[in-house]
């Protein structure tokens, strides 16, 4: 069940179906990478709505995944164009994944950080990439990119979600 459900989840992301994606977690559930920080159900399902709205050549595939009852593990390559540079992303993620009642309940996504930062960003990623300046830089951005996304589909913004709030965000996926 664990190993369908991981699957299922990436399938959506491939075919750019946030909706479905967000259906895979729990009204409690919790998710982490290196951009967004930490959000909660409401702010990862918006995320995913939000990068897989805007991803006119993403492409993402499951490469390895297992799972038992309660965890779960996946390697996910996503292919796409980073749309603030224009500049092509080939994005290698490890996710770690805890299960709760047939549906995701935290969800870790693992990358190189400055890996992505060169790809995505060319030259300011390899100078500053290594920083922690320019990484809370992206953070922010992309936290006020998804409150913004998030105000537009609701009227009003989540708690936790404004710019410089120091859990975490990115408004493309990386």
């Amino acid at each position: 069940m664990s190993a369908e459900l991981i699957e299922r989840f990436y399938a959506a992301f491939d075919r750019r179906d946030g909706d479905a994606m967000a259906a895979c977690y729990a009204p409690e559930a919790v998710f982490r990478d290196p951009v967004f920080g930490q959000l909660d159900a409401e702010q990862t399902g918006a995320m995913w709505r939000m990068l897989t709205a805007g991803a006119e050549d993403l492409s993402v595939e499951l490469a390895e995944h297992a799972a038992d009852g309660a965890t779960g593990s996946a390697r996910w390559i996503a292919r796409y164009t980073f749309t603030r540079t224009g500049r092509p992303v080939v994005n290698d993620v490890r996710a770690t994944f805890k299960f709760r009642d047939g549906l995701i309940v935290e969800h870790i996504d693992r990358f190189g950080w400055w890996k992505w930062a060169r790809q995505a960003l060319g030259p300011l990623g390899v100078w500053l990439g290594w920083t922690p300046q320019l990484r809370l830089r992206v953070h922010r951005q992309a936290r006020a990119g998804l409150s913004r996304w998030m105000q537009q589909r609701d009227g009003a913004a989540p708690a936790g979600a404004q710019d410089g709030d120091e859990r975490g965000g990115r408004d493309d996926r990386g």
